[in-house]
């Protein structure tokens, strides 16, 4: 007798779980009133940028405005300096969140496991946080000054009137190690909150089954927070890949340490060229959105499944 077996499935698309969907209803319910009110305060900017970016407009001659429609566009993607500094502002965000997250990793270790004067030690660690970034920026460029800075005299093999804003390259890691300074408590607080949701009976058991500190670290700890270090490296690398204001203080973009945003800042306020700097500053907005997309896509956390749920 021959019977029909339903075929085999195919591809590796994953399954969601009915707890997931219910999660992004309640999800897509509770940021709805947010989304609402953030268009409601940028619609009206963001679509003022879109419309000036299609014009050929300077404010030292505002009466010759001429619609040039995709040339701003074309002239921006097509000129080696925008790209010149977009490399540059993929390296500030690739190497900042990378040293953000292992720092900011072990922070949170230190914050979590700590039993003696745990206030004390999470408030001393969240202080470079809660500096405004244009005082921090001049605390560290004074720092890397060659005549009267500490960081020449405390690291070996550096020459004590080694200019750090001298050249590209050395003045791109003094503005890195200021971003890092800044911005790893925030990354560590974030790590801390997904450290907060590891069983600790899971640890228990892992221990009891002979696993080892750096088994139990790769095997139960980094999975289960993969859905906090997602949205640690997601705000991270939003925020870094927008990087202005160390630029602004420590170097004001010379040495081609320019970022987009500071590009963006100089087309349209120091050239008054509003309808170039309205186009990067839309492409901004999209490669913004790429990045955010790419890292999505990367960590795929299905907040359902991380919990075993079904």
């Amino acid at each position: 007798m021959t019977t029909l077996t339903a075929p085999a499935p195919t591809g590796n698309k994953p399954v969601i779980s009915d707890r997931s969907r219910a999660e992004n209803r309640l999800g897509q319910k509770l940021i709805a009133p947010a989304i609402v009110l953030m268009l409601l305060v940028t619609a009206f900017p963001m679509l003022r940028a879109i419309y000036l970016s299609v014009f050929d407009y300077s404010l030292t001659a505002p009466d010759d405005r001429e619609f040039v429609g995709l040339s701003n566009y074309l002239t921006a993607l097509t000129d080696p300096l925008f790209w010149q500094t977009t490399g540059i502002t993929v390296l500030y965000m690739v190497v900042t969140v990378a040293v953000e997250l292992v720092i900011g990793f072990i922070f949170a270790m230190v914050m979590h496991r700590v039993i003696f004067a745990r206030g004390v030690i999470r408030t001393s660690i969240l202080i470079p946080y809660g500096i405004v970034t244009v005082v921090s920026g001049f605390a560290w460029q004074f720092a890397f000054t060659s005549t009267n800075g500490f960081v020449n005299g405390w690291l070996p093999g550096i020459s004590a009137d080694f200019n750090w804003f001298g050249e590209t390259n050395s003045a791109v890691i003094a503005i890195m190690v200021s971003e890092i300074w800044k911005t790893t408590p925030f990354m560590s607080l974030l790590l801390l909150a997904g450290l907060a949701q590891i069983s600790e009976d899971m640890l228990e058991a892992a221990q009891v089954d002979g696993a080892t500190w750096w088994q139990r670290l790769w095997k139960v700890i980094i999975p289960n927070m993969r859905a906090a270090i997602m949205v640690a490296v997601l705000f991270r690398a939003l925020d870094a890949y927008r990087i202005f204001d160390n630029i602004f203080v420590m170097t004001n973009g010379a040495q081609k340490t320019e970022s987009i945003s500071f590009l963006t800042y100089r087309q349209t306020i120091e050239q008054f060229q509003l309808g170039m700097g309205s186009a990067l500053s839309v492409l901004l907005f999209l490669s913004v959105l790429l990045v955010a997309f790419l890292i999505v896509r990367l960590f795929r956390v299905d907040l359902a499944a991380a919990r075993q749920e079904g």
